[in-house]
């Protein structure tokens, strides 16, 4: 077990949770991980987060959401803690590093994508282009609601998983 995981293991439910809650942005989720404790390696740790995201209702996963900046912006919404705001922005380098049309063009698929489906675009954006995930953008502009919904929380899901290994290796 990693000294960090152990050391998790031992600290008060609501300390536990507000440590993990970077990785996620639901506060339900870093409830629920904290709750399942003690979690003895990472493989277990991963399967927990998982088994704790597909429980969690919508307006949980909702939540998640709103603590990521908009797919090109270099910001993070207030509610993201700085330790969120660092891993989106890494996340984000390829986008970070695209020309001067990629983005315009990113920037109004995410319009067009908050007016369609009232929430900003999700997706784990770690290891693709940005002529990627506007590809991907503009495929999932052609999702019903539902779909729409399963989709960014399946990416959220993703990117949980990799701040999670991020958290684990600090």
């Amino acid at each position: 077990m990693s000294r960090l995981l152990a050391r998790w293991n031992t600290l008060p439910p609501n300390e536990a949770a507000q440590e993990i809650l970077a990785c996620c942005g639901s506060k339900a989720w870093a409830d629920g991980m904290a709750a399942r404790r003690p979690i003895p390696d990472e493989a277990s740790l991963l399967a927990a987060s998982d088994e704790v995201w597909k429980n969690l209702r919508e307006a949980d996963w909702l939540e998640a959401f709103t603590s990521h900046p908009r797919i090109g912006e270099s910001h993070a919404p207030s509610s993201a803690s700085a330790r969120s705001a660092t891993w989106s922005a890494t996340e984000q380098q390829n986008v970070s590093a695209a020309n001067e049309q990629v983005k315009a063009a990113l920037a109004e698929g995410n319009r067009e994508y908050e007016k369609r489906f009232g929430r900003i675009f999700i997706v784990c954006a770690t290891r693709k282009s940005a002529s990627e995930i506007l590809e991907i953008l503009h495929r999932r502009l052609r999702n019903d609601e539902e779909t729409e919904l399963f989709e960014a929380a399946e990416q959220q899901r993703q990117i949980a998983q990799i701040r999670l290994k991020k958290w684990l290796s600090a």
